[in-house]
């Protein structure tokens, strides 16, 4: 039986939090950055965070010379003994009249620079327990601290408000969240490649002790579940994503069939074009009328003439980042 060794992902700021309660439990200063809000070809969008100490640092705030800049600016104010927050606009145009950020890719971000404090620090343990446990929480920074509580920010992922009371806040853990229909090959290999694109990975199959299921190290969640009973099983709502692939025909209808409905971002259908052309077919003489299956991607994933489950996997991650992204 092949085997498989990795453990799930970790929402995208871990290792960044990690880095803060280390530096803070040495005694060391150091500094979050964060991206509070952003526009147009920002290379850091909202919610980008990094830490800065004197000689490390973790995470991103958009890179090239901005980064390398504000970093540089954390490390001259920690060893100044500064220790006041701070926003700056910065601008990536090179006409800008001010907040030029060295960088010409024409968006703009605001930029916080939050001197971390060791009174901070439950706070930070906290955070970094959320992010472990992938709990709902909600981050809230201010001038005066960091605080947590254990409550969500409804469709609001990310809120920023400026002004001399300036506040931000974010739900804590994974934004989008990505549920596979079927747990096989593709599905294993699918999962792979989400769980580097900041996805809470789901996995469902109607096949009890399959290997490429139950050994799958980078779904977050795995369920063995009857598939007509999909609409209870799986979420709704703008940041959920739906593949199914399951082994054949009639599981894909029965997914199918329960799922058309459903209010989410993404649904897509792995299958070859004949095997897809007779399922819509199917559906529609049993009376789902065009604008129920509008929404569905079917087949999925972008056309770079797929073969392997790898390769079937980065052409669906492809057509998933390209509907994450559309309009952003």
């Amino acid at each position: 039986m092949e085997q498989f060794s990795a453990t799930p992902s970790l929402p995208r700021d871990f290792p960044v939090w990690q880095h803060v309660a280390g530096c803070l439990h040495r005694h060391e200063p150091v500094t979050l950055l964060c991206v509070l809000s952003s526009s147009g070809s920002s290379p850091g969008r909202q919610g980008f965070k990094m830490s800065v100490s004197a000689g490390s640092m973790a995470g991103s705030i958009g890179g090239g010379i901005m980064e390398h800049k504000f970093v540089e600016l954390a490390r001259a104010r920690m060893l100044e003994g500064q220790n006041k927050p701070f926003i700056r606009s910065q601008i990536h145009r090179k006409e800008a009249a001010e907040d030029r950020s060295g960088m010409i890719c024409s968006g703009e971000q605001v930029l916080l620079v939050y001197p971390v404090q060791p009174m901070d620090l439950p706070t930070v343990e906290a955070v970094l327990g959320a992010l472990r446990q992938l709990r709902r929480a909600t981050l809230r920074i201010t001038a005066t601290g960091l605080t947590l509580q254990d409550d969500a920010l409804g469709t609001n992922f990310y809120f920023y408000s400026p002004g001399p009371d300036w506040q931000y806040h974010e739900q804590l853990g994974f934004r989008d969240a990505l549920t596979i229909v079927g747990g096989g090959h593709v599905a294993l290999a699918l999962s792979r490649v989400a769980a580097t694109l900041d996805f809470e990975i789901t996995v469902l199959d109607d096949r009890a002790g399959l290997n490429t299921h139950q050994q799958n190290p980078y779904a977050h969640h795995k369920r063995t579940v009857q598939y007509d009973t999909l609409a209870e099983q799986v979420a709704q709502g703008p940041n959920q994503y739906v593949v199914i692939m399951t082994f054949g025909y009639r599981p894909d209808e029965v997914a199918l069939r329960q799922l058309l409905t459903h209010q989410v971002k993404y649904l897509g259908l792995m299958g070859s074009g004949a095997k897809i052309k007779e399922l819509l077919g199917s559906l529609r003489a049993s009376g789902y009328s065009a604008a129920d299956l509008d929404h569905l991607r079917a087949p999925i994933g972008l056309s770079i003439h797929s073969r392997t489950p790898e390769e079937i996997a980065i052409s669906v991650a492809a057509e998933l980042i390209q509907v994450r992204n559309a309009g952003s």
